[in-house]
């Protein structure tokens, strides 16, 4: 066989290397035109809105292949749904192109509870749908700072900012409804301990004002009231002052407990009764 190849002209064995190489490129041609599949294309089903499942054996049947290129979290939609799809449905590709699917988590993701407090509801409920989280029940109670966010709850309790939530959970947001429509007499704080305060002013629906308190007091909860403003008495009026619901008192507290003295100038005051609704 050497003898054949050597026994020929040089230019001989040349040009019939050129004619194989050119006779490999045909075939080589040929065959990728076939293993490409060139030049055949398909319509792409519409896979939107159907369980990744079924849109995974749609698109497979007719030759795409498919990857999920994302997730995300839908509370009104089934669990892996196929909530987007590229290229979309109906549009004409070639055989073999890759379907990238977006479908819809079956678990919804945790996300950490933002601080609403002091926002107004408005934006409190915007940003409550930024995170994935959802408005509850709406609690209001006597404040100046009407329709003002003044606790945000989750399943009965308090939920702290920066807790881990998962998204679609409602939470129940606590207003302010502003100050209270009647007048009431000022209840008497001093001489009790501040625990006992805080108690009576929530029990009268009032709030926490500024609160002194004395350099050598340790404790604040068992340091003692010995001023409170508003006061309960207007010695130059001789009569009682009044207040409303969600309006604060301003508290000084101290070690010692004050000796409170009997007013010769007080009055019994009147009883009121809150107006009919």
């Amino acid at each position: 066989m050497f003898k054949f190849i050597t026994g020929k002209p040089l230019w001989v064995n040349m040009l019939a290397a050129i004619i194989l190489l050119l006779l490999l490129l045909l075939i080589f041609l040929g065959s990728l035109s076939l293993i490409t599949k060139h030049g055949k294309t398909l319509k792409i089903p519409s896979v939107t809105g159907k369980s990744y499942k079924e849109a995974k054996m749609a698109l497979e049947g007719q030759g795409f292949d498919v990857q999920v290129q994302d997730s995300i979290y839908v509370d009104t939609i089934p669990p892996m749904q196929v909530i987007r799809q590229f290229p979309e449905g109906d549009n004409v590709v070639k055989v073999n192109r890759t379907v990238y699917l977006t479908i819809n988590r079956s678990v919804a993701p945790f996300v950490q509870m933002p601080n609403l407090i002091g926002m107004s509801f408005r934006n409190a409920v915007l940003i409550l749908r930024q995170y994935g989280l959802e408005v509850g029940d709406t609690v209001f109670k006597p404040d100046f700072a009407k329709n003002s966010i003044l606790g945000q709850m989750y399943n009965g309790e308090n939920i702290k900012p920066g807790t881990q939530v998962q998204q679609g959970r409602k939470i129940t947001l606590v207003l302010g409804n502003g100050i209270g429509a009647y007048e009431f007499p000022v209840p008497d704080f001093v001489g009790l301990k501040y625990s006992e305060a805080s108690a009576l002013l929530t029990t009268n629906q009032l709030i926490p004002g500024a609160t002194v308190i004395d350099t050598d007091v340790t404790d604040t909860a068992n340091a003692y009231v010995y001023r409170q403003n508003p006061s309960r008495f207007d010695f130059e009026d001789k009569k009682y002052n009044t207040i409303r619901q969600g309006q604060t008192v301003d508290f000084w507290l101290g070690v010692k407990q004050p000796v409170k003295q009997t007013d010769s100038m007080a009055i019994t005051p009147q009883a009121q009764t809150p107006p009919k609704q």
